[in-house]
């Protein structure tokens, strides 16, 4: 799983799909958060023309050709769409951020080719952490529970 996570990582440009008009929604913190770590990062909603002064796409199929990954937030039954629209613009760096996916979704993807799938763990804790999400990391390694090299015990 730790490999998986690197490699996605050492992407380029990040695409994050779920920044919202609720000021406090998760996808508005990643988004502000990797951009404030410097990650090149692009936001992802329907319904807006620009978040926080970058102009924000409203699909994955209109996204710029150098974005290499994507960061989903969103709800489940949105998710699989977002997915199949990743695949269709050959984004295969995929992370989905904890509660945006389902057993099916996972079951579904993870055999794809060439896919670079993530789930069942927050972005945050591997993109520069600090504050809370390097706590939580910490305590995951404490407990054995940290994403690890090889057959670690993560799925």
């Amino acid at each position: 799983m730790k490999e998986k996570i690197d490699r996605f990582m050492a992407c380029n440009r990040f695409a994050i799909a779920g920044v919202s008009r609720s000021k406090n929604k998760f996808g508005n913190m990643v988004f502000r958060e990797m951009k404030k770590k410097g990650y090149n990062v692009v936001p992802v909603n329907p319904c807006l023309d620009s978040f926080e002064g970058e102009r924000c796409y409203r699909s994955i199929g209109e996204l710029p050709p150098d974005v290499d990954a994507l960061i989903v937030i969103t709800k489940p039954e949105v998710t699989t769409g977002i997915i199949k629209d990743a695949k269709e613009k050959g984004i295969k760096n995929i992370f989905l951020q904890q509660g945006s996916q389902d057993r099916a979704i996972i079951e579904s993807e993870s055999g794809s080719e060439g896919m670079n799938l993530i789930s069942r763990h927050c972005i945050l804790m591997f993109a520069k952490p600090s504050g809370i999400h390097k706590f939580h990391g910490s305590i995951l390694k404490l407990f054995g529970l940290y994403p690890k090299q090889g057959n670690g015990v993560n799925p």
